[in-house]
């Protein structure tokens, strides 16, 4: 199946037909991936008096309880709810669900305190020409164990928060990236790079959105794609969530 979508004016054909997931499924235990501590997803079957919710143990049908927190245990999408004290649900944010997104290659560089930090220079491709409605950022390196990586106290890669400025500000409005946070994992509740691309308090970006701990394999080059962000509706700041993204033709 070929879409046409409308981007700057000029019509491009995506096929629908070759979907190519960049979501990390949530999963439980060792085999999912988790950070800032957070516990791993667990499921367990509903059970009420003699009625245990699992066919294995004698049930008709499998009814699972599944906890899970969607900052820590695999692809999750965040609004500015995230930082805010009112809610805004990532179900209420979208107005529509298919954009135009540029995949990037970031390399991350060390400062001066050996922080892996995602420069302004990094994401400079998506600030020439045409602005896409999302950018997608891949960190180097990328081995596909970040599938199941566990983050927590590792101090991983993050945004700064003049890269985020700069993509706010030419108006990117869905910032994705492989990493658990735009932000270090320990900054003292600052949130530089959250605050920067929501432009929070000074002009509230409310339809703008983050999606973090993405997976995009080394197969999918760099460039323009069709993206479809696919979110479950649930009234929370933040929920985990399936991007795909499809060829440009």
């Amino acid at each position: 199946m070929i879409a046409s979508i409308i981007h700057q004016g000029k019509t491009l054909k995506a096929d629908l037909s070759q979907p190519l997931d960049i979501s990390i499924p949530l999963r439980a235990g060792e085999k999912g991936v988790t950070a800032f501590h957070i516990p791993a997803m667990r499921m367990e079957p509903f059970s009420m008096g003699s009625f245990t919710g699992a066919v294995a143990a004698g049930a008709g049908c499998n009814v699972n309880n599944i906890h899970y927190n969607p900052h820590g245990n695999g692809t999750h999408t965040e609004t500015i709810g995230h930082i805010t004290k009112k809610n805004f649900p990532v179900s209420d944010v979208f107005e529509k669900y298919f954009f135009t997104a540029l995949l990037i290659t970031a390399h991350p560089q060390a400062d001066a305190e050996g922080n892996r930090v995602i420069s302004l220079s990094d994401i400079q491709p998506a600030l020439a020409g045409d602005v896409p409605e999302a950018v997608i950022l891949r960190t180097m390196p990328n081995p596909a164990s970040k599938m199941h990586q566990q983050y927590s106290g590792s101090n991983p890669a993050y945004l700064h928060h003049e890269a985020a400025t700069a993509l706010a500000t030419r108006g990117v409005m869905h910032l994705l990236l492989d990493v658990p946070s735009v932000d270090r994992e320990e900054d003292g509740g600052k949130l530089l790079a959250h605050h920067a691309w929501w432009q929070q308090p000074a002009a509230p970006r409310t339809r703008a959105t983050i999606t973090e701990l993405i997976y995009v394999p080394d197969a999918i080059a760099d460039g323009l794609y069709l993206l479809n962000m696919m979110v479950p509706g649930i009234d929370n700041d933040a929920t985990a969530s399936k991007p795909v993204l499809y060829r440009i033709l």
